[in-house]
């Protein structure tokens, strides 16, 4: 199969689909793979190490949306982008199509086969591809609060571990899952107080053997999200529902009436956000206000730690990838429902339930889609 990897065009986005590594291992499976010129800039990998690993590399993304038959990216396509794919190219890459109609509709119309990492499954449940960058953007939302805290950034000027005879800060983590437990770990690393909400009792179990009494941990309802958050110098949220809209738990009501310069890391953006208030931002310009509230709500926060997260990302894409390339993606995901659960759009329909509903399309069954 021809392979095709384009730079990121997105806002401050640095990473890559394929590393140097896995295009050799691409090579080595019998695949041609093209990359365009500056593609692993961000990580340090140049042209030259690219091609060592077997790529040919070209000058423009036209030329990779043109050859290629599989396009691995990392973040959705953009909308130059998606007037490139055509029907039955095969896009391989993170879609969040929940809260994004114009690109749903743009895939719909191109005919091509799309597989959104964040909807690939495992056994066991988990999903596998979302998770390296979830602990990227878990323990990244400490660090962001704790410089949107600064008062030169907007915040209300205090430290996370506080000092001697000075208290610390008061962190609540909404989620326990990938993010929240991550987010977890940071924060209670950093001395502030911190709190994690999840509706999971089994979560919060995990998240009380894990931390112990380090972390206080909080069954999810109405009222125990409104107390804590009004309470709280820093929000992080890092609420899921796989494919879907995330859930609003933060509503406008409690913005308001939070502490004048506390801060809301909203990491679950990509999904529409989990704060009423939420609108994505990028790394250029990554805060604003409402209120008295700084809000920061990147919505590519790995992809400011690109080395650590093109790495973290290829170790889980590329046995998949190397699945639809050697089998063909009607075969690969046939063989493998784990990997079926990541087709969101095919053909010209959509294949995901959550999609079609939250975006009222017709729901297709992917298995239908794959028989043809």
């Amino acid at each position: 199969m021809h392979i095709g990897v384009p730079r990121e065009i997105k806002n401050h986005e640095y990473r890559v689909g394929l590393t140097p590594s896995s295009v050799r291992e691409m090579v080595a499976h019998g695949h041609q793979v093209t990359v365009e010129t500056g593609a692993g800039k961000g990580i340090g990998a140049t042209d030259e190490v690219y091609q060592k690993a077997g790529a040919v590399i070209a000058p423009t993304a036209a030329e990779i949306f043109a050859c290629a038959e599989m396009i691995v990216k990392v973040k959705e396509p953009q909308a130059e982008e998606r007037a490139m794919l055509r029907e039955g190219q095969i896009l391989y890459t993170y879609l969040h199509l929940a809260p994004d109609p114009a690109q749903c509709a743009d895939l719909v119309k191109s005919g091509a086969v799309c597989i959104a990492y964040e909807t690939v499954t495992q056994a066991g449940g988990g999903l596998p591809l979302l998770a390296p960058m979830s602990e990227v953007a878990g323990r990244l939302s400490v660090q962001a609060g704790a410089y949107c805290l600064e008062k030169a950034h907007g915040g209300m000027g205090v430290l996370l571990g506080g000092v001697a005879g000075v208290p610390s800060a008061r962190i609540v983590i909404l989620g326990g899952g990938v993010v929240g437990s991550n987010a977890a770990q940071i924060a209670v690393g950093s001395g502030a107080q911190v709190v994690v909400i999840d509706r999971n009792i089994d979560v919060l179990r995990r998240m009380d053997r894990l931390l112990g009494a380090r972390v206080i941990t909080v069954f999810s309802n109405r009222d125990n999200v409104e107390q804590h958050v009004l309470r709280a110098d820093l929000v992080i949220g890092g609420v899921l529902i796989p494919g879907a809209a995330a859930p609003k738990l933060v509503t406008r009501q409690m913005v308001e009436a939070m502490k004048p310069g506390s801060v809301i890391v909203d990491v679950a953006i990509d999904q529409g956000g989990c704060c009423e208030t939420a609108k994505a931002t990028t790394h250029a310009n990554p805060t604003y206000l409402v209120g008295n509230v700084v809000h920061y709500c990147v919505a590519n926060m790995p992809g400011g730690v690109p080395r650590t997260s093109t790495y973290a990302l290829n170790n889980a894409t590329l046995p998949f990838a190397l699945q639809i390339a050697d089998k063909g993606w009607r075969q690969a995901l046939q063989d493998d429902e784990h990997l079926r659960n990541g087709l969101n759009v095919a053909l010209g329909k959509v294949t995901c339930r959550e999609v079609a509903e939250d975006l009222d399309y017709d729901y297709h069954e992917a298995l239908s889609v794959i028989a043809g």
